[in-house]
């Protein structure tokens, strides 16, 4: 009879919090330093959701290990209340097939909706000597693994273009991996590599002229003009879409209220100026088919990571 009343009074205390929330601020973890394509759209993210959520949605930068160190420690130590939530990059889906992993892409998040997707390019500096992605490979071509590229880290989309262009070009390059985007730029403008991979945060150093665009990774060109992949005869689509996960065992209340805010955030004026402005896709998907999308990418990215010969000695 104590374990029914117990288990009821737990019940009750779960329904009594998913009626209040929130009832204090969120946290949102961006798991990339400030400044690069995700920290400004999250940044504006969490500005609009705040305006629906009742309460404000704080950033906190936890950069690392392709994306995960952030959503990894989530899961690891945060309450399945509804306080703190990540953003998840498709990184979660293809760690797992490079190297052991303390965290399971699946049974230890709560998928909240799916928002965005990138805008992938490749970017060297202003006053290179490449002008096209056709010279730079030949530079690589001609000197077998010493042209260095930056990426905000191995097992990164990215990681896998370069790499993939690599491939289906017959040469081979060096990677470097930083931690996000900033501190690629830093080693591109600084002359420590020769080419960056990465999402739109290049966007303004190459209206600044600081930087040279020379391939995007879309169905079709940018507002920067670039030709795509597929123009140059590289069969190369991505962008990655991303979404919102908390805590595995989140209460299905505050799931549906959260879903409910991000959701009207995703379509308000503001929010969507600013993906234009990143060049980002509009990516919805609801908890439910979000939680189906992560199932059939985690499948799917094996033959990535297979593909661009990353796949792990444990696979």
């Amino acid at each position: 009879m104590r374990a029914i009343v117990t288990v009821a009074l737990i019940a009750l205390a779960s329904a009594a919090a998913a009626q209040s929330f929130p009832a204090k601020p969120v946290t949102l973890i961006c798991p990339w330093p400030p400044g690069g394509t995700t920290d400004t759209h999250l940044r504006k993210f969490a500005e609009v959701a705040a305006k629906y959520l009742g309460q404000p949605v704080v950033i906190e930068n936890k950069p690392g290990a392709g994306g995960m160190v952030g959503p990894a420690q989530m899961a690891r130590l945060a309450k399945p209340d509804g306080y703190t939530v990540s953003q998840l990059p498709i990184t979660a889906f293809r760690l797992p097939h490079q190297r052991a992993v303390d965290w399971d892409a699946l049974a230890d998040f709560s998928y909240i909706i799916g928002i965005s997707g990138y805008t992938f390019g490749i970017v060297v500096r202003a006053d290179a000597p490449y002008k096209t992605l056709g010279e730079l490979l030949e530079q690589a071509r001609a000197n077998p693994g010493a042209l260095s590229y930056a990426t905000p880290g191995t097992g990164t989309s990215p990681h896998l273009l370069m790499e993939e262009v690599a491939m289906k070009a017959g040469v081979k390059l060096l990677h470097v991996p930083y931690k996000g985007f900033a501190e690629g730029a830093q080693a591109l403008l600084g002359g420590h590599v020769a080419a960056h991979s990465d999402s739109t945060g290049w966007g303004r150093f190459v209206e600044a002229g600081q930087m040279r665009l020379l391939v995007t990774f879309g169905e079709k060109r940018t507002k920067w003009n670039a030709p795509t992949a597929r123009e140059l005869g590289y069969d190369i689509v991505s962008y990655s879409p991303y979404g919102i996960v908390g805590p595995r065992g989140m209460d299905a209340a505050i799931v549906r209220t959260l879903h409910d805010v991000f959701s009207k955030t995703l379509d308000d004026p503001e929010h969507l100026k600013a993906l234009a402005s990143l060049d980002q896709v509009y990516w919805y998907k609801s908890s439910g088919d979000y939680a189906r999308w992560a199932a059939e990418t985690l499948a799917a990215e094996r033959a990535t990571i297979e593909r661009v010969g990353l796949l792990g000695k444990q696979n």
